[in-house]
């Protein structure tokens, strides 16, 4: 096995970019969208102790023959899943079925003290998603019964959720973003998150911990003008070196802040973006939904597209990554 590192920037032009192109030659086009029409349903996904989270489902009106793989979205705490509406439509028009769940907690600050209730993902949602999914399989009332490709999932998350999907991606249960314990189904197969670091959840300064990815696909994307996350762009960069195995990407949204996921910007985040909104939740969706194309699907032309040129292609983004041969 062999390990294939690749970096773009503004500044990396003329020789540095004529000896990358040699070794890794420009996409010849923009991955579309497979779909052009998307629809979605609001449902309940049972919840092991007994209480249900609402959730919304979105996905491409297909045949009935089409199976398509499983993208679940964790939000950000404090964020609606109304507000990732316009990126899930985006993710699903490229062949994904994406669920968006709210779940509502009430947590203990482990350093403080203090108590938090409100909307906070957590790893066991993963567990009781994809036991949502069978069910409804045998379903003949569903709109995606047997339509749904269990085999090969991909998370997505925003911020908190983001932290929450790379602990679920390792197998490990970490205060805060984990309740009891948990097991990670086989079929969790990547994962790419955006506006997301992970560190220790117990600690008030910014401790950063290692990414014990097993080899699973794990992609970051960040916006340069994000002024939420302790530490910026630094922790973003860090984070990812901490990934330990390839396939990895860094995805840097040029003019976007902390919420250019979202339908709209939030006051929460002071740094105002340079970016449309439109074209920042474009911009990260195209590239969340390519990752998980290449690595849930082998899909040759969006492989080509995340680590062989599609950032040349894009004028928003600079990209780093390692793929393996």
């Amino acid at each position: 096995m062999s390990v294939i590192s690749r970096h773009s920037s503004l500044a990396a032009i003329g020789a540095a970019f004529l000896t990358l192109c040699r070794s890794f030659p420009v996409a010849a086009m923009t991955p579309e969208p497979m779909f052009d029409t998307i629809t979605h349903f609001e449902t309940t996904i049972p919840r092991t102790n007994g209480e249900n989270d609402p959730a919304d489902i979105y996905y491409p009106v297909v045949s009935q023959e089409v199976s398509l793989p499983l993208a679940l979205l964790l939000p950000g705490a404090l964020v609606d899943k109304a507000d990732y509406s316009n990126f899930a439509q985006t993710v699903a028009s490229y062949g994904f079925v994406v669920l968006v769940p709210n779940r509502v907690r009430t947590l203990v600050n482990p350093v403080s003290g203090r108590e938090f209730s409100g909307l906070a993902a957590e790893v066991a949602q993963v567990n009781e998603v994809l036991a949502y999914f069978e069910a409804e399989q045998s379903n003949l009332t569903s709109p995606l019964a047997g339509r749904v490709d269990l085999s090969s999932v991909g998370l997505l998350g925003h911020s908190w959720g983001g932290a929450v999907g790379l602990a679920a991606l390792q197998n490990i249960c970490l205060p805060l973003l984990c309740t009891d314990s948990f097991e990670r189904p086989e079929a969790l197969k990547a994962g790419i998150f955006y506006g997301t670091t992970f560190r220790d959840p117990i600690q008030e300064e910014v401790v950063l911990l290692p990414i014990a990815n097993q080899g699973i696909p794990v992609g970051l994307i960040a916006g340069d003008r994000d002024g939420v996350i302790q530490g910026g762009m630094d922790s973003v960069v860090a984070t990812y070196e901490n990934i330990q195995d390839p396939p990895k990407a860094l995805v840097t949204v040029r003019g976007a802040n902390h919420y250019g996921i979202t339908n709209e910007d939030s006051p929460r985040d002071s740094v105002l973006p340079t970016l449309a909104q439109t074209v920042a939740t474009e911009t990260i969706a195209r590239w969340s939904a390519l990752f998980l194309r290449a690595h849930l699907l082998a899909d040759a032309e969006a492989l080509n597209y995340i680590y062989q040129g599609g950032d040349q292609l894009d004028p928003h983004v600079e990209f780093q990554g390692q793929t393996v041969q």
